[in-house]
């Protein structure tokens, strides 16, 4: 059996609170967290875990437990100095990934530079989209072409690294198209189906969202 993942939500903002509330219907153990204990207050009527913290202070990562979590989306897009410290201690603690919402261009730059592994901007990505995209396989949506069609981002699994294109057959098992392979900030978007994949890469791909609950 599959250990749940876990997740943290810092800032319960609007935004914040869209992504928190989407985790827990899908089952996920959430921690909510907040500095302002009217905001807490309200929050804790419909997430379990809600606790009023400084998540700018190493002590309170450490008391949190934040080491232990899977992934943390630092909601705090209004306060570029707070969210810069957040995504700092999160990294430093060992999160594997850690997400940021941003306000603009400049800020998603400091922010990839001091260690988010992803960026989003609000205006191009609800709360309840991102949470949507956290629960299904571990995917991110790019661009959503149509309501059946988006392009995403999916890392390479364990079971795909060192197999190529060919005998992974993507089309085939999971009915969507490879368009590009991300290596870094270097995208390659003229495919050797032959060369082997690892987990360095990042796939950019082509299809209906639902189908790719089909990948564990």
């Amino acid at each position: 059996m599959h250990k749940k993942k876990t997740y943290a939500v810092f800032g319960l903002g609007k935004y914040g609170v869209a992504v928190a509330k989407e985790l827990v219907n899908h089952g996920m153990e959430v921690i909510a967290v907040d500095k302002r204990q009217n905001i807490v207050n309200d929050a804790a009527a419909f997430l379990p875990v809600c606790k009023c913290a400084d998540v700018t202070d190493s002590e309170v990562i450490d008391r949190l437990g934040i080491s232990e979590i899977d992934t943390v989306v630092i909601c705090m897009a209004t306060n570029l100095e707070s969210s810069v410290m957040a995504i700092t201690l999160c990294k430093e603690a060992g999160v594997k990934t850690v997400i940021a919402k941003c306000a603009n261009e400049m800020h998603r730059k400091i922010f990839l530079r001091v260690g988010a592994d992803e960026v989003v901007f609000p205006e191009n990505e609800s709360g309840i989209r991102l949470a949507k995209n956290l629960v299904s396989s571990g995917f991110m949506d790019i661009l959503s072409l149509s309501k059946d069609v988006s392009i995403v981002e999916i890392d390479v699994k364990d079971d795909w690294a060192g197999k190529n294109l060919i005998e992974l057959n993507f089309r085939k098992k999971y009915g969507f198209n490879i368009i590009a392979i991300r290596h870094g900030e270097r995208v390659e978007v003229s495919l050797d189906p032959s060369a082997p994949l690892t987990k360095e890469m990042t796939l950019v791909v082509i299809a209906n969202p639902a189908k790719l609950k089909k990948i564990k």
